[in-house]
């Protein structure tokens, strides 16, 4: 069987997890209307005034029959009187992970961080161990993570490895076939399964990370927890111009608003780079006095080995 056709069949596979996952979603968002129905001691009939959803509409969800839209779904949710996201969520939770969520809701950003700080200490990953040993590097394109990254990885003696070219490597083709074939909820999967190959298999590394990865919280989580994660920022003027400078005129084909979009996602991902134990500033500076100035900031962050004091450069 030739690349092509194992490509093609592995496109069928995934099709076919994607619609066996739709139609174990619908059976188990049915269970949980159910369920909640069941607990808050209403009958079907009951819910159905409450929400101005028919019985039988009502019937067919909870069988795991009915594909409803969203709108009807909120008003279901709200006769229930239960969070939406209640019923929309993957996976069940558990009593515990509930309560749980209703306290951490009640706390401040700075409450939250050093609930977070807490847990780690507690309970962190198992691949915490080497997490000062292994250097991440996040943020978007143009902020120096390619250049950067070689030359550390260069000055500790230690391998450099891009993620991207770890994901290539576990799909068996290219990123750009990767979303080709299996979409963005297919990338995310490799995603993960790259990087969790990556930390167990190396102790001590420099990887550059794909600017997006950090919108995926579960693997965003394993990166924190398993690696001294840096980012390395720059203003969006400066990520463009470098990207532009690399030969790469893609940004501004077809698009007069790049630099808008640039600044839009670079605004929203913002709180979740700033989540790095480090983040260094790249901004008119050259690359040996960004590397000068990273290298500090490790050394400082490893002797201090605070989680909590992320450092500004």
């Amino acid at each position: 069987m030739d690349d092509l056709s194992i490509l093609g069949l592995n496109a069928e596979l995934e099709s076919a997890k994607t619609e066996a996952a739709e139609a174990n979603y619908l059976v188990r968002l049915g269970e949980r209307v159910r369920n909640i129905r069941a607990q808050r001691g209403m009958t079907r009939k009951i819910l159905a005034r409450d929400s101005k959803v028919s019985e039988r509409y009502l019937a067919q969800l909870e069988m795991g029959q009915g594909n409803i839209s969203i709108n009807l779904l909120r008003q279901v949710a709200h006769a229930l009187a239960t969070p939406l996201a209640d019923l929309l969520q993957e996976e069940e939770t558990s009593v515990e992970m509930k309560l749980l969520h209703e306290f951490l809701v009640r706390l401040d950003p700075q409450q939250l961080q050093k609930v977070w700080e807490l847990l780690f200490v507690e309970f962190g990953s198992m691949h915490a161990q080497g997490k000062r040993e292994r250097i991440a590097l996040i943020g978007l394109r143009g902020g120096g993570k390619s250049t950067l990254g070689a030359m550390l990885a260069k000055r500790l003696g230690v391998p450099f490895i891009r993620l991207s070219q770890e994901i290539e490597r576990e799909a068996g083709t290219s990123m750009g076939e990767v979303f080709s074939l299996y979409g963005q909820s297919g990338y995310r999967r490799y995603e993960k399964r790259a990087l969790e190959a990556v930390v167990t298999k190396n102790k001590r590394a420099v990887i550059e990370i794909p600017g997006g990865l950090v919108t995926e919280p579960a693997t965003y989580e394993l990166l924190l927890s398993s690696c001294m994660v840096v980012w390395l920022a720059a203003s969006p003027e400066e990520h463009m111009a470098r990207v532009i400078a690399q030969g790469d005129h893609r940004p501004m084909d077809d698009n007069n608003e790049a630099m808008e979009d640039l600044r839009s996602i670079l605004q929203g991902r913002a709180p979740l780079y700033g989540k790095a134990d480090i983040t260094l500033s790249t901004s008119g500076k050259s690359m040996q006095q960004s590397l000068e100035e990273l290298s500090s900031a490790i050394e400082t962050k490893s002797v201090t080995g605070s989680v909590s004091n992320q450092r500004e450069a």
